[in-house]
């Protein structure tokens, strides 16, 4: 199974170095036109056959925006892909909108606690997720996938796929740079754990 598998475009938060989470925060003009290249490459790689993929994304603005740029990239109708819940970035809970920085200054145990720990640890707040449980749901959805796909998401999700399909160590996924101006190919291995997962 073929999957191409685009994070989305810059922000002003990420710039920013802030904790976005699940906060629906827009592309920046770097962001825009991230998106636009990738898929303009993507449409080099894909050709014809990019009628043959599903394409999906996560349901929040910044990943609509890119799957929208990186189709009318490729000539295709923009708003033609679904949504997948699944694919959310995972909830810092109460720190989105944060830096490390700030919150070291307010909360420095739990940011030291993040450090030592960062794949299983939960940050304050009801809502908020570890990678850990980020995996789990990003694990679901691979379990899912049935035909080629092009799917939008979040640099957590990504750095999820790593550990799941790379079985790269969960630190290491943790601290993973994911760039905003790339391609990531994964092929998944039918009926099995694993396969190969690289950026093009």
């Amino acid at each position: 199974m073929l999957i191409y598998m685009i994070r989305h475009g810059q922000t002003d938060w990420n710039a920013e170095g802030r904790m976005q989470g699940q906060k629906d925060i827009g592309l920046n003009d770097i962001g825009r036109a991230q998106a636009s290249e990738n898929g303009r490459k993507l449409g080099q790689i894909l050709g014809e056959t990019a009628l043959d993929f599903d394409f999906v994304s996560s349901p929040l603005w910044r990943t609509r925006d890119t799957m929208e740029r990186v189709r009318s990239s490729m000539g295709l109708p923009p708003e033609r892909y679904r949504l997948d819940e699944r694919l959310k970035e995972l909830s810092f809970g109460d720190w989105e909108g944060s830096t490390l920085p700030e919150l070291a200054r307010v909360s420095p145990e739990r940011v030291a606690e993040r450090a030592r720990q960062k794949w299983s640890f939960i940050p304050p707040g009801d809502d908020a997720e570890s990678y850990e449980i980020l995996s789990w749901r990003i694990g679901a959805w691979l379990a899912s996938v049935d035909r080629a796909t092009v799917c939008v998401s979040h640099g957590g999700v990504i750095r999820s796929c790593f550990r799941l399909i790379g079985n790269v160590d969960e630190n290491e996924a943790c601290e993973m740079n994911i760039p905003q101006d790339r391609i990531l190919k994964m092929e998944l291995e039918p009926q099995a754990e694993g396969g190969s997962i690289s950026w093009i």
